[in-house]
């Protein structure tokens, strides 16, 4: 089957991106997702206590505001009806291609067309936006003997809501943004909950209220009042990142953070291990009122010593210390920097994206890759941030793919794709950006690829990412016309579109 432009992913970056090219008049396109139904991570999270860290009037499109937010920091169930509502909204459900997985696209250079594979048939198309979102497919450690425990294993996003955890032995392994808000929520059911702690998170107060049915009714109705509010989040937000930038400035927040630790954990010895000793930022910080008071219960365990082994009825340590378990929660994260999708992805002399971006990732703009035409890539290397919305950098890498199409269509063009050249002068601006950041203190994250390169966060403000990405620059591509050989990049001025 074809269509013009195909998207990988029914998540906030997928379903802006056929919103958006519906109101720019691009109406030729398809969404396939694997799952049942739209919404990406916040249908496939389900677990107990999940929700954003994130306001929620900038964790939504600024070109979909929602004035029935009941929380100023939403939940997952509410996330998934706003991105629900969107499908219905802008009508773009016909679009829609459920339970249609793709296995594997492949770029034809003489067709100059990609050839999806999908699990309910093949389709073309001109254009690939790849929107499977870096936190899709979750990370499972590779544990000696995790083959022969007894028990229940399941990952946090994959939520067993069939397995009844009360009066059972539990054993988290993580201790990240997902285990600190669903530890709070099982810790009472559980007969004994055992959390594997690698290292401590920095963690800072959750500052949410409801959000009152006056204050719904006023964004609802009163012009402008929501957009006002979205635009006073986004400059306070702005300015937390001032921290990330400069981590000398985090001091006063690491302070607070601390002074909450000393107030709801008393018991000294579990307060060290809960201390951060690696400077606030470096790892994700994480937002919290009840994770530490959960882990002062008297049924509650915080293990610092590694995990060496599964065995049939718990784990062992590797201070020989066996503790019971009969569930494993593993709370361990997703594949960011290796994400499985860039291995179906194939370019211009048939390589995959897993191999262009062995040993590191990089992207042009964080959106277009050299060998790859026609592919945006949503969230791609380098747009992932710590201080604020991410949906404010997938509408500015949509505002930069509406500039490309736009460009294509009235030049005639078949064809575009970053030269290695501009690539490489982006990925080296970046590099230079991340100089002096707290990313750059010393401490292992996800953050980091197996260079210890960071190729997932923005060094940088937002407003500097969208500012980059607000025009297309032909200058920078190479450009296949209609039945022709690619060209040397056009030599006109980049404001020209």
């Amino acid at each position: 089957m074809e269509t013009d432009i195909a998207i990988v992913g029914a998540g906030f970056g997928g379903l802006g991106a056929a919103i958006a090219l519906q109101r720019a008049g691009f109406t030729d396109f398809l969404v396939f997702d694997r799952g049942d139904e739209v919404g990406g991570t916040w249908r496939d999270n389900t677990y107990p206590g999940c929700a954003c860290d994130v306001p929620s009037h900038l964790y939504s499109f600024s070109f979909a505001p929602n004035p029935r937010w009941s929380n100023t920091f939403s939940s997952q169930p509410e996330i998934w009806d706003y991105l629900r509502d969107c499908v219905d909204r802008f009508g773009i459900r016909p679009k829609v291609r459920l339970r249609h997985e793709v296995l594997d696209a492949r770029w034809d250079d003489k067709r100059r067309r990609w050839l999806l594979r999908t699990s309910e048939g093949d389709h073309t198309a001109r254009v690939l936006v790849c929107a499977a979102g870096p936190l899709s497919e979750p990370a499972v450690p590779d544990l000696p003997g995790i083959d022969d425990f007894a028990g229940t294993v399941f990952h946090s996003a994959r939520w067993r809501h069939d397995h009844d955890l009360t009066g059972r032995r539990v054993a988290v392994i993580g201790t990240g943004a997902s285990a600190v808000q669903f530890v709070p929520q099982i810790q009472p059911a559980v007969e004994r909950l055992t959390l594997f702690q690698r290292s401590p998170a920095w963690i800072m107060p959750r500052r949410s209220r409801p959000i009152s049915r006056v204050e719904q009714a006023a964004f609802h109705t009163v012009p402008g009042a929501q957009r006002a509010a979205r635009a006073w989040l986004y400059l306070v937000r702005e300015g937390m990142g001032m921290g990330f930038l400069h981590p000398k400035v985090n001091r006063l927040a690491s302070r607070l953070s601390m002074r909450t630790l000393r107030r709801q954990v008393t018991d000294p010895t579990l307060r060290d291990k809960l201390t951060p000793r690696y400077a606030m930022g470096c790892k994700r910080v994480l937002i919290s009122n009840d994770y530490w008071p959960s882990l002062t219960r008297p049924n509650v365990d915080v293990v610092t010593a590694g995990i060496t082994r599964i065995v049939p009825d718990g784990l062992v340590t590797a201070d020989g210390v066996h503790h019971r378990a009969d569930t494993i929660i593993l709370g361990t994260g997703f594949h960011v920097t290796d994400s499985p999708v860039v291995r179906l992805i194939h370019g211009r002399d048939g390589r995959n994206l897993a191999d262009a971006w062995t040993p590191s990732m990089h992207a042009y703009r964080g959106t277009t890759v050299a060998g790859f035409p026609n592919l945006f890539f949503l969230l791609g290397p380098n747009t992932g941030l710590g201080h604020t919305s991410v949906v404010l950098m997938i509408e500015a890498q949509l505002r930069l793919m509406l500039a490309a199409l736009r460009h294509m269509r009235v030049r005639g063009i078949q064809a575009i794709e970053p030269t290695p050249q501009a690539q490489r002068r982006w990925t080296q601006r970046v590099d230079r950006k991340m100089t002096g950041t707290v990313w750059q203190t010393g401490c292992s994250s996800w953050y980091l690829d197996a260079t210890g390169r960071n190729t997932t966060i923005w060094p940088g403000f937002a407003t500097g990412f969208r500012l980059r990405l607000r025009r297309f620059r032909p200058t920078d591509h190479r450009i296949l016309p209609a039945d022709t050989t690619p060209n040397e990049p056009e030599r006109e001025h980049a404001d020209a579109v």
